[in-house]
């Protein structure tokens, strides 16, 4: 059986999710379409990193409980749960543990392995889960990943990682699109395996 390696923040939830409690907090009016950059402090250069990563740390217990997810998502990975195995892997660390199982339980969302690795840097986990391919939304995790696993990637594409991308990165604008490129790569080899 195949194994799927998928991030959750902007893959799984909603890219806007942060969006609203930011402009909340800052006083800001930001839309994902200036959100150009993976690191959300350059789309408000008048605010001092530190201080905006010590209210994320926080609020992100709060954040993550509120986050929407994204469409079809929930549809599609509960359609998946037979025919493959559904490893998250999140840079989320530790702290957020109970916040992120109670919203899958919340959100009924069928997986096999939930992982909160702490760090964007997800190669060593997904190598050692062996999987098959990696959903993200971060550009440099994605190219990375492919590259060293030689997997391909399904890359979500947002504003902030729209630079070019390697050929086993395959950029789609929505859960539908990554349905049906599963469907078409991974389908006919998935029927193989049952005869």
């Amino acid at each position: 059986m195949y194994r799927f390696g998928i991030d959750i923040d902007g893959t799984v939830t909603c890219p806007t999710s942060l969006i609203p409690h930011i402009n909340e907090a800052f006083g800001s009016e930001l839309t994902i379409e200036d959100i150009r950059e993976y690191d959300l402090t350059a789309a408000l250069p008048q605010l001092d990193k530190k201080e905006f990563y010590s209210w994320f740390k926080k609020h992100e217990p709060k954040i993550y409980a509120a986050s929407p997810i994204s469409k079809d998502a929930k549809q599609i990975i509960n359609n998946w749960k037979d025919q493959y195995e559904l490893y998250f892997i999140s840079a989320r660390g530790d702290n957020v543990r109970n916040v992120t199982f109670d919203w899958f339980e919340q959100h009924a969302i069928a997986y096999d392995h939930i992982e909160l690795i702490g760090t964007h840097k997800k190669i060593s986990t997904a190598k050692a889960h062996n999987v098959d391919l990696f959903f993200e939304d971060k550009h440099d995790n994605a190219v990375e990943i492919s590259e060293e696993l030689d997997i391909p990637v399904i890359l979500f594409d947002t504003p902030y990682n729209r630079e070019p991308v390697p050929n086993k990165v395959v950029r789609v604008y929505d859960w539908l699109e990554a349905e049906q490129w599963v469907k078409k790569e991974f389908g006919v080899q998935q029927e193989l395996l049952k005869r």
